[in-house]
């Protein structure tokens, strides 16, 4: 295991000990701060397409030079 995967387990079972009222404020700490917003979001799109269907890049980057 790499430090950083451990790192992650440590902060995962902290997150689990917290209280549903802290978790959802922290949530909205990270929320508030423009960078961990679109972290979060750029994920939480990632995560949603992963099991679409593939496009090539070369496709979109000709379809976008195309407008």
């Amino acid at each position: 295991m790499t430090t950083t995967q451990a790192t992650a387990q440590v902060f995962v079972a902290a997150w689990k000990s917290l209280p549903k009222k802290t978790r959802s404020e922290v949530i909205h700490e990270m929320l508030r701060t423009k960078e961990l917003r679109e972290d979060l979001i750029d994920i939480a799109v990632a995560r949603s397409r992963k099991t679409g269907p593939f496009r090539p890049f070369r496709d979109f980057l000709a379809e976008r030079s195309a407008k």
